[in-house]
């Protein structure tokens, strides 16, 4: 009955963003869908682009994948790019998602942002940790032209007012929301996190001291529970 979707971040796909959580989730419970956005992952062709609008259309692809799959209601596990993907479907089709988690998402840009995302452009100074798994997924051009068209993408936000991307959407979330923080995140400062729980209505927050920007593998079991606790 309880059907979960797994949004994954910038250049994700559900089997390299979520093993751990396909994996151990309990499906007795939850059945589970993981899905790589148009672009990313096996969703290709087309390549990816990033017109100003692509967190919308994610978020009514996912929506469409999930009602085309028949479930009458989903909650969503929301990553980073898929946390903020995961907000926007939850303030578009409000009776139609039942709980969502999100960690490492923003809902506007800043200068301090804008700076991190031009630290990460250039995949070849990426960790191997990180690059390797996107690497054997996309080959080495198309991770690093891509990741260049994302800073660009999530720049565009930059130039609207208060470097929108949904903070407008947020007063319409309905659904019972839990917040992950990693309090270590690199790439994703506690502000925003702070800024979703006060402005989500009846949502939580559940910081992890030693959490960085990927708690969900660096501390799946703690995550996982998190996670079948708040969704019961």
């Amino acid at each position: 009955e309880h059907a979960i979707l797994l949004l994954p971040g910038m250049l994700g796909s559900g089997k390299t963003d979520f093993a751990p959580q396909l994996q151990s989730l309990n499906k007795k419970r939850f059945t589970l869908v993981a899905w790589d956005p148009r672009g990313y992952g096996y969703s290709r062709p087309p390549d990816r682009d990033f017109p100003r609008d692509f967190f919308e259309r994610d978020a009514k692809d996912a929506v469409d994948l999930m009602k085309a799959l028949q479930f009458k209601q989903v909650s969503l596990l929301g990553w980073s790019d898929g946390g903020i993907t995961a907000l926007i479907a939850a303030a578009k089709y409000p009776s139609y998602i039942r709980k969502m988690v999100i960690w490492g998402a923003n809902a506007y840009v800043t200068e301090e942002d804008s700076r991190i995302y031009q630290g990460i452009r250039d995949v070849s100074k990426w960790s191997e940790k990180a690059r390797k798994p996107l690497e054997a997924l996309y080959g080495y051009d198309y991770l690093a032209k891509t990741c260049e068209d994302w800073v660009d993408g999530i720049s565009q936000f930059k130039q609207l007012p208060e470097g929108n991307i949904c903070r407008h959407l947020l007063p319409l979330v309905q659904c019972p929301t839990l917040i992950v923080h990693g309090e270590k995140d690199p790439l994703v400062p506690r502000f925003h996190a702070d800024f979703l729980l006060q402005h989500v209505k009846g949502s939580r927050l559940h910081l992890m001291p030693e959490g960085k920007h990927n708690l969900h593998l660096r501390f799946a079991d703690e995550f996982n529970r998190l996670v079948e606790d708040f969704l019961q």
